[in-house]
């Protein structure tokens, strides 16, 4: 599917330099560009929708983990073994 954008002529300017300095054509860089940012708003949504599903079951069960439980277990990860995940509790 061919899609086409309009940017201004110091955009166009700044992308044709760049693609040169990278050896690269500016198409290349455009289609990077919008890759790079797809996938990091891809991983944003993401990470927000889990934290809206983590909210509502939270609300829902009143299950949960302090601060200081998390902090104590995430300390176990740099020892050889880690520690299991502490149960949640209400």
């Amino acid at each position: 599917m061919a899609t086409s954008i309009k940017i201004d002529d110091d955009l166009k300017d700044r992308i044709q330099h760049l693609a040169a300095l990278r050896q690269r054509t500016a198409h290349w860089l455009m289609r990077e560009a919008i890759t790079e940012y797809v996938q990091r708003e891809e991983a944003r949504e993401s990470f927000k929708q889990e934290a809206q599903e983590s909210w509502a079951a939270y609300q829902e069960t009143g299950l949960h983990l302090d601060g200081e439980q998390v902090s104590a277990w995430l300390k176990t990860w740099a020892a050889d073994e880690k520690a299991e995940a502490p149960e949640c509790h209400d």
